[in-house]
């Protein structure tokens, strides 16, 4: 069966939530990395929005705890 052919048997589903879908960014393996370019643009937003610095060197989930405290701060919806 190519790729594109679909198949009679059905996939499996459930209604339960997933398990672990958010991550506390402590778990992260690649937490140590520098911070993305979206997350220093979406930080630079918020920060500015509050009256705050970011400092540059944040890693991805130093960077991933300010968005949070930053959002608790200002009202802004989750990402």
């Amino acid at each position: 069966m190519s790729e594109h052919q679909e198949s009679d048997e059905e996939l499996p589903t459930t209604s339960e939530p997933t398990q672990n879908a958010e991550k506390d960014p402590a778990d992260w393996i690649t937490g140590h990395e520098p911070m993305t370019g979206a997350q220093a643009s979406y930080l630079a937003t918020l920060a500015h929005d509050a009256g705050r610095e970011v400092p540059e060197s944040l890693t991805k989930a130093e960077a991933s705890r300010m968005i949070d405290e930053l959002q608790a701060e200002s009202g802004r919806l989750k990402r």
